[in-house]
């Protein structure tokens, strides 16, 4: 399986709805780890970086 790619800052679309009802998060740290917060309520979630890559679909809008 190849790696997705994503980078500090990007918006990325997940496979599933937060309750709040939106699909973007913000990737805000990178390491083992993956730290993304939510773009609709602003919730921030770590997920292993295994999981956050077989949940992101992909990315929306890079960062500069």
């Amino acid at each position: 399986m190849e790696r997705k790619s994503f980078g500090l800052g990007d918006i990325v679309r997940m496979k599933k709805q937060h309750p709040c009802g939106s699909f973007n998060w913000e990737v805000t740290r990178m390491g083992a780890d993956i730290k993304i917060k939510c773009q609709g309520c602003g919730r921030i979630v770590m997920l292993p970086r295994l999981q956050f890559e077989k949940r992101m679909i992909r990315v929306e809008k890079e960062a500069h």
